[in-house]
């Protein structure tokens, strides 16, 4: 049996709407990016086997959402919208379903081929391009992203551009991709919102006191520990360290 003949079968063994469903079960297992009561936004979802292996990783306590230009057959547990990711109409729908907070998102999106490995290409690196814009509109601080891209000469410049915006970026090629195709995963870890950088110098309030007894202060509602603060102090500092909800810095 043929690599693609492999996954094919499994997902009508299994009742799944596509072989792709093999895919999001790979990555996740590289990059644990679905949990229990998680919230998922799924872009151009359609049939639905990404939405199928979602449902079953957030459980009832979860919420996964699927939005396409097509309509999508109903899933137990998911949510779906009808409309363009790109409008604030359709982002605003799915805000209303998912609340103040998204944790994941994805996007199997792959644009119709012509043929033409540099059109191809270009046309699946815009597609991306547009599920990242989507993310960084509705995904919540930590929050993770996954993204499927044709490989080729602008694959680089668009990894660059996500990596600011997340704790780490890896590029995943999944078993259950066929043999021919050039497709790979973008996966960003770990959205990051902070309003500081690494190496900005601030003066900050320590205005309470860590567990580690470490000195704690906000900048705009973002918690910086700092080593030998004092509740109370007006000080100055360097950002040494930043993670999604919080970070660390130096007394200069």
């Amino acid at each position: 049996m043929s690599h693609k003949d492999h996954y094919y079968n499994k997902s009508k063994q299994e009742g799944y709407r596509s072989r792709a469903a093999y895919k999001l079960q790979q990555i996740d297992r590289e990059e644990n990016l679905l949990h229990e009561g998680k919230t998922v936004v799924d872009l151009g979802a359609a049939p639905g086997g990404w939405l199928q292996v979602a449902a079953e990783e957030v459980g009832e306590e979860g919420t996964v959402i699927g939005v396409d230009l097509q309509r999508i057959d109903p899933i137990d547990g998911v949510e779906t919208v009808r409309g363009d990711m790109t409008e604030e109409s359709t982002k605003q729908e799915v805000r209303d379903i998912a609340g103040d907070s998204v944790d994941v998102v994805l996007s199997d999106m792959a644009p119709n081929m012509t043929g033409e490995y540099s059109v191809d290409h270009a046309r699946s690196v815009h597609l991306a391009r547009q599920a990242f814009e989507t993310a960084l509109d509705v995904l919540d601080s930590g929050g993770d992203f996954a993204v499927k891209v044709f490989e080729g000469q602008d694959l680089d410049d668009f990894r660059s551009d996500l990596e600011p915006e997340f704790q780490y970026v890896r590029t995943l090629r999944p078993d259950a991709s066929r043999d021919s195709s050039s497709e790979v995963y973008l996966v960003g870890k770990g959205r990051m919102t902070a309003p500081v950088e690494a190496g900005d110098v601030v003066e900050v309030e320590i205005v309470d006191e860590g567990s580690e007894g470490d000195g704690v202060a906000k900048v705009e509602e973002y918690t910086l520990f700092v080593p030998g603060a004092e509740q109370g102090e007006t000080v100055e500092v360097a950002v040494t360290e930043v993670k999604p909800r919080f970070g660390f810095a130096e007394l200069v």
